[in-house]
């Protein structure tokens, strides 16, 4: 398996020793008192004038500790993914405001979500589905409603976006009640996971931490982001940017060790932005976006933890500059080790989703799995009896070898055009776009699969109403 190397062992603890004297000397704020007073507990040292923490080596280390080295991630199917650190990478669609559409962009609908939860159900190398912004219900309901939706429309691995900490329990309380009715919990069969993101600069939320602190104890995976942006809300150059994201992701698991010992957590620094100085736009499609991803990978496996990733494009909409972007971006995060990559469909600085891009992606995501998996030499591989049998014949497609290994070998794509140009012209002469838009429409004419776990979803649909009632009052 390949493997890219974005930044020395030598200048990752140059890093690391700086991150640390920025959380001993500069300390983090922390706006939940409950969560302020814990830390102290912890033998942190807490200012409660100017909110802030500041996190001795001695306990950032001793968290560290009791952090797994790896998380489990559990589809409805009965799959489960391990994601921990050198081991493989999933890609995962990401969340956003507006649903894009060839040149129109509106916003987010509950059935447009269903509609790309249902096509990414039938994409085999997208294996979990983020939560998004619905458009119709009040910001209380839009995490709960949109984790029903997901949970109607595809089996693969969820993960929320929370908006509000009560949301955040009746998710909870939405998983529970249909894992007790299929069989299992939380603990056993983590169908969900959440995680929360940092106010850069190290500021801690107390709105973000009190999501923290309603999902301890259920032994969900948890997600520590750090969301940088080079040049506004972090140093511009990269090196800075990553001291400070580090510092950042140590706190929030201090704090989620803190709050259930042993949690398993996910380092993310590949949440991070640069800023495009001549827009004055956070980019998500840059190329120093994958160096960041890789970058907080490496750190990961220094730190024994498995780490995550955002590849995106900044296009406008379903076109060549969204290919090569995503295609540059998701390339070097999958090779540099990051074992969770998020935006699958994601366009618009993540600001839209697509289910023509997750499509598109799906196919990007097979391609860039070929180019890590490398190129593999053994004895039967160097096929050196074949050469000797054929000598000079060109004949090698007709072999039994060629039957036996093509498959493994040789990538097999859906959509990409493979005809020369009279057979295209034949076909109807359609650019990757439009293919992919019919391929989109097939998936959709489908039936969805007959649910064995109505029981369970019904449970949901309960809960759900019961809130929705308690909101709308």
């Amino acid at each position: 398996m390949i493997t890219l190397s974005i930044i020395e062992e030598k200048d990752r603890k140059k890093i690391l020793e700086a991150s640390f004297r920025v959380l001993e000397e500069t300390g983090v704020r922390v706006d939940h008192p409950e969560i302020f007073q814990k830390l102290c507990e912890a033998g942190c040292r807490g200012d409660e004038e100017k909110k802030r923490v500041f996190f001795p080596r001695a306990v950032v280390q001793q968290k560290l500790n009791l952090c797994p080295r790896s998380a489990s991630f559990a589809d409805r199917r009965g799959g489960i993914t391990i994601a921990e650190p050198g081991g493989p990478s999933v890609f995962w669609t990401g969340n956003a405001l507006n649903f894009s559409r060839e040149k129109d962009s509106h916003p987010i609908t509950e059935k447009d979500f269903a509609e790309f939860c249902r096509v990414v159900d039938a994409l085999p190398f997208i294996q979990g589905v983020v939560g998004t912004n619905l458009s119709e219900y009040p910001p209380e309901a839009k995490d709960f409603v949109g984790f029903r939706v997901m949970m109607e429309n595809t089996s693969k691995h969820l993960r929320p976006c929370i908006y509000t900490p009560q949301g955040a329990t009746i998710i909870v309380e939405m998983a529970q009640a249909y894992l007790a009715e299929i069989g299992g919990d939380l603990r056993s069969r983590p169908i969900v996971s959440t995680g929360y993101t940092i106010v850069s600069p190290l500021h801690w939320t107390k709105e973000g931490l009190e999501v923290y602190a309603r999902t301890a104890g259920y032994g969900m995976p948890v997600m520590i982001n750090s969301e940088c942006i080079s040049g506004a809300t972090s140093p511009v150059t990269l090196a800075g940017t990553l001291v400070l994201a580090n510092a950042e992701a140590l706190s929030g698991i201090v704090i989620n060790q803190i709050l259930e010992p042993g949690r398993p957590c996910i380092y993310n620094l590949g949440f991070s932005h640069v800023m495009d100085m001549k827009t004055a736009e956070p980019t998500t499609g840059a190329p120093e976006n994958g160096l960041l991803g890789a970058a907080g990978a490496a750190f990961a496996r220094d730190l024994n933890l498995p780490s995550a990733a955002w590849t995106c494009s900044d296009a406008a909409g379903v076109d060549s500059q969204s290919a090569f972007e995503r295609a540059i971006v998701g390339l070097v995060q999958l090779l540099g080790g990051a074992n969770i990559i998020w935006g699958a469909g994601n366009l618009e600085f993540t600001r839209a989703i697509s289910a023509e891009q997750a499509v598109i992606d799906n196919e990007i995501i097979a391609a860039v799995f070929r180019v890590q998996r490398g190129i593999e030499v053994n004895e039967e591989n160097l096929a050196v009896g074949l050469i000797q049998e054929m000598q000079s014949q060109a004949n090698y497609i007709g072999s039994d070898f060629t039957l036996k290994h093509f498959r493994k070998e040789l990538t097999s794509f859906n959509l990409v055009n493979r005809h020369r140009r009279s057979a295209w012209e034949r076909k109807g002469a359609k650019f990757l776009e439009e293919v992919a838009r019919e391929q989109v429409e097939k998936i959709l004419l489908k039936p969805l699969a007959e649910r064995t776990d109505g029981k369970g979803l019904e449970k949901v649909r309960a809960i759900e109403k019961r809130w929705l009632q308690r909101i709308r009052k």
